[in-house]
């Protein structure tokens, strides 16, 4: 979805908020800490002017509101921040992971999600938005999301089964890919989990390295195959303090299809609670392509929306939808024959491929930026 055009301006630090001096005109001032910082607010003009989640005591909050501030308070008691303004971390939300006794903030959202997951309770329904609509701010801060729908960061999406096991041959092969693209200035996007997306997060974390320390890394992932090892993530973090930063690459996984901890690879996750908008916006930011490596139900769920989105322009933009894998796309699941299909007369159709060679792939996503639709 593109960014609307931004009439209001967005503080998210005291410094910045500091620049405006005393007239606070058409602001949406985000999580700030007021009890630590001394305003001259009786003398502070405002108009237009929102605050959300600020921390501010009772007499600073009453006169906002006397000169008709908009204030949402701090919401206590949840697990989670509403009004975050940055994506997370791994670190941030899986500290303390254990595979018998997981204490992470990932599982306690995760948990808290659950508790009202059908109970129709509006204010956790409201929160959940607020929150998710904090995390799409904060993603398009990061790929620079355009007026026109298109995005500064040139962002290639790869989808595929999260049962992909790490010694199966795709997840070397995608690992490679996401490095290749990394390298040449694409901004790698997974859905943020074990198999295909793990790779792919993987592959761009050590872009710049050599190949052979890509696959160094993949050997000592092999140990713990599965996601369903107890030493799965042990295992990760081996790879983590071997190369303690990487290059910048996203995670967009979602609470809704379970407690699956997000893979460490990514420099950022954007989670979300609806699995609806997460997708949304996936598919909104990857104009330059997304890579479909085989998958299950969920990556065909998501090729077909991918799909519909391109047929009708849904972004303004037409990009490249790439199948990697002639068997399983061409002749196991004949999908790739369907899309095609679709695809006749429009002009989607010049922009998929299908391809077991990922330089191919590499250099099919160079030679077809994305048009206007």
């Amino acid at each position: 979805m593109p960014a609307p055009k931004k009439l209001i301006k967005e503080i998210k630090s005291v410094k910045e908020l500091l620049t405006q001096g005393n007239v606070l005109l058409n602001l949406t001032i985000q999580d700030l800490n007021f009890k630590k910082e001394k305003f001259d607010w009786p003398n502070i003009k405002l108009a237009n002017t929102t605050f959300l989640g600020c921390d501010m005591d009772d007499e600073t909050e009453l006169l906002l509101r006397k000169k008709g501030a908009i204030i949402y308070p701090k919401i206590v008691g949840l697990p989670y921040n509403p009004y975050r303004k940055s994506l997370y971390t791994w670190d941030e939300l899986m500290k303390g992971f254990d595979a018998k006794n997981d204490k992470t903030l990932d599982l306690k959202i995760y948990n808290h999600y659950m508790s009202f997951k059908n109970s129709g309770d509006i204010n956790e329904a409201l929160c959940e938005r607020i929150h998710d609509h904090a995390t799409d701010d904060a993603l398009y801060d990061i790929v620079g999301m355009g007026e026109d729908g298109m995005t500064q960061k040139k962002c290639v999406g790869i989808m595929g089964g999260h049962s992909i096991l790490r010694n199966d041959p795709s997840f070397e092969k995608v690992a490679i890919m996401a490095k290749i693209l990394t390298e040449k200035g694409y901004l790698i996007l997974s859905g943020g989990g074990p198999g295909i997306m793990e790779a792919a997060n993987l592959g761009a974390y050590l872009a710049g390295k050599t190949e052979a320390q890509l696959k160094e890394a993949i050997e000592i992932l092999k140990l713990a195959p599965t996601d369903k090892d107890e030493n799965f993530v042990k295992q990760s973090e081996k790879i983590r303090e071997m190369y303690p930063t990487g290059a910048d690459n996203i995670a967009i996984p979602t609470w809704f299809y379970g407690h699956e901890p997000s893979n460490l690879f990514a420099t950022g996750i954007a989670k979300y609670f609806s699995n609806a908008i997460r997708e949304d916006v996936l598919l909104a930011i990857a104009l330059h392509g997304i890579v479909y490596a085989p998958g299950s139900a969920g990556t065909v769920e998501e090729i077909f929306t991918d799909a519909a989105q391109e047929h009708y322009a849904s972004f303004g933009w037409i990009s490249p939808m790439i199948f990697f894998g002639k068997k399983f796309w061409s002749e196991d699941s004949k999908v790739y024959q369907l899309v095609e299909h679709l695809s006749e007369g429009r002009k989607y159709n010049d922009m998929l491929t299908i391809s077991d060679d990922i330089n191919e792939i590499v250099k099919f996503i160079e030679a077809h930026p994305p048009v206007k639709g």
